[in-house]
């Protein structure tokens, strides 16, 4: 009996935003990534996330000790893009004292 051994394709899928999620799912490449580095396992992150396949989750770890310098560097342009969009929207929208005016507007329309 002789064993045949394919190819498996890394089950990554980049969005229309360039947000890199896993297989058909919601779950980014980001969340599978961290967690790994936060010390969880294949089957703990499956846990975590219901809707990844756990042989995904073992083929993106394998790709992620792959390439770890090209995807520390995607993750750092992404936590980049993070704090300039946090920015944006605490210069749009003042975090300060939100919790105060969310109260006096439920109390004015009871």
């Amino acid at each position: 009996m002789s064993l045949a051994i394919a190819l498996e394709s890394v089950p990554l899928e980049i969005d229309a935003h360039g947000t890199v999620r896993v297989a058909k799912t919601r779950v980014t490449l980001d969340t599978v990534v961290t967690a790994f580095l936060e010390g969880c396992t294949p089957e703990e992150i499956g846990e975590q996330y219901p809707s990844l396949q756990l042989s995904d989750i073992y083929l993106v770890i394998g790709y992620y000790l792959r390439h770890r310098a090209e995807i520390h560097t995607y993750l750092a342009e992404r936590q980049r893009q993070s704090v300039i969009i946090r920015q944006e929207a605490e210069q749009r929208f003042d975090p300060l004292g939100i919790r105060d005016r969310l109260l006096a507007r439920r109390n004015q329309s009871r």
